[in-house]
């Protein structure tokens, strides 16, 4: 079994191909093509024990039970699956009973959580087609187009062509190991190619989200969009305006915590998408020439640190993302005669206030980025006990590291990086040498203080007596 696995690893192009001969039915005939399991190297060993406890107990008690979606398409181009999904004819009531370890969540599309310690297992019933004869309680649909509300349960022919990409639409059946494609999925796995299901611009209306997905897919599985799928993404864009900010917070940490994180901000600003989600950050890029340059290094980073398995945090990529209209609202409250410090605190509010309407930031992260923004005024200030009380802080390492993003990308003059550097790998006796040539270094020295007169009271007449 697992040298079939690992010689599909080595061609899995050409191990696809041979899947389907010219006897299949052509694209869009009914019924699925169903691929036994000694044809395909889809095996249980590369499914966790949590989703195998969750697809037996479910085919146990008589119901249908597949693994569907990311997880088979991963398995077929030869990467090792992370999450795993079932699809099943259960009702979201009936798979609670079976598992005491789970909840029913959502309002729009009802699913269950099947939580085995840090392991989440996502059941959802088959859906159906809505349409006029179910309740407003089960499916609704906006005057745009918009689905409110989806819980029509249906068959797994039904469900298949309710799903969005054809990649997404294969299904792996427990009950004989054997791989259930709907839409011509693995045909477009070999190609390459990621494909709507039904109608593009019908599809983006029902769910917006989709452009985001089409994105992101594109960018992890360096696929290309079909024409027909990416044609109406553009004219379409607008459409994310209607979707909760809290909604799109959860799908830009998929989009730039996934790690690849530059491509997909190309993808997105090629797409116009990125102006939906951060419109004064895109317009900031059109007038800094160093904008889009600090938020590409910012993205590398993360891509990197998630490559090689290292913490990364939202804070920090949001700080870059929104740092650009902060500047400018800063320089206008400046020029309007604001000292600094004021100015960067209501450019930050404002930009902040703005940027909820499209995208919510919890305060566990948006206060952590205030915190690396304000940090960015007080890294120049390098005298005295000021110097020690900076590097204590507890944002300081993402402050330094913040501040060497913007000397690469041009927004200003490198030295100050290079010096806090130095200062945090020195011994006591080089740090004082340190802080005695600030004096000399005009590189965000920071300006001293003016020492204020004290006025003296005017003495009271002179007494007679």
């Amino acid at each position: 079994m697992i040298k079939g696995f690992t010689r599909f690893l080595q061609s899995p192009g050409e191990r696809i191909k041979s899947l389907f001969g010219p006897q299949d039915a052509p694209a869009g005939s009914t019924g699925p093509r169903i691929i036994p399991r000694q044809e395909h190297p889809v095996s249980r060993q590369h499914f966790s024990d949590a989703a195998l406890k969750v697809l037996y107990r479910l085919h146990n008690a008589g119901f249908q039970a597949f693994l569907v979606g990311g997880c088979i398409r991963d398995a077929l181009l030869g990467h090792m699956p992370k999450d795993f999904d079932v699809a099943t004819d259960a009702t979201p009531e009936q798979v609670k009973d079976l598992f005491r370890n789970s909840r029913i969540i959502g309002r729009r599309f009802r699913i269950v959580h099947v939580r085995f310690g840090r392991e989440v297992i996502e059941v959802t019933t088959f859906r159906g087609k809505p349409n006029d004869d179910h309740a407003d309680h089960i499916s609704q649909q906006s005057d745009d187009g918009l689905l409110l509300r989806d819980n029509v349960w249906g068959n797994i022919e039904e469900d298949a062509l309710r799903r969005d990409f054809t990649v997404n639409a294969l299904y792996y059946n427990i009950a004989d190991f054997s791989i259930h494609d709907f839409a011509d999925g693995v045909k477009d796995i070999e190609a390459r190619t990621l494909r709507l299901i039904g109608d593009p611009a019908t599809r983006y209306r029902e769910d917006p989200v989709r452009m985001l997905r089409a994105v992101r897919f594109a960018a992890k599985l360096d696929f290309h969009l079909d024409p027909a799928t990416e044609a109406p993404i553009h004219d379409a864009a607008p459409l994310l305006l209607q979707i909760p900010p809290a909604r799109l917070f959860d799908e830009v940490l998929k989009l730039f915590m996934a790690g690849q994180g530059v491509a997909t901000f190309h993808l997105l600003r090629d797409y116009g998408l990125f102006a939906m989600l951060f419109p004064e950050a895109d317009e900031a890029m059109e007038e800094l020439p160093w904008a889009e340059r600090l938020v590409e290094l910012a993205l590398e980073s993360t891509d990197r640190r998630i490559a090689e398995d290292r913490p990364v945090t939202p804070a920090f990529l949001f700080a870059a993302l929104l740092w650009a209209p902060v500047q400018q609202r800063q320089a206008i409250l400046e020029a309007d005669g604001m000292p600094p410090i004021p100015a960067l605190q209501a450019a930050s509010q404002q930009v902040v206030s703005r940027q909820l309407q499209h995208i919510s930031i919890p305060k566990r992260f948006s206060l952590p980025m205030r915190d690396i923004w304000d940090l960015q005024q007080r890294l120049p200030l390098r005298r005295g006990k000021r110097v020690f009380q900076t590097r204590e802080h507890p944002r300081f390492r993402a402050a330094y590291d913040f501040l060497l993003l913007r000397e690469g990308a041009g927004e200003i003059t490198p030295g100050l990086g290079d010096w806090w550097t130095a200062f945090q790998q020195a011994d006591e006796h080089e740090q004082r040498r340190l802080l005695g040539k600030v004096g000399a270094d005009p590189a965000g020295s920071g300006q001293p203080r003016k020492r204020r007169r004290r006025r003296r009271k005017p003495r009271g007449p002179a007494s007679d007596t």
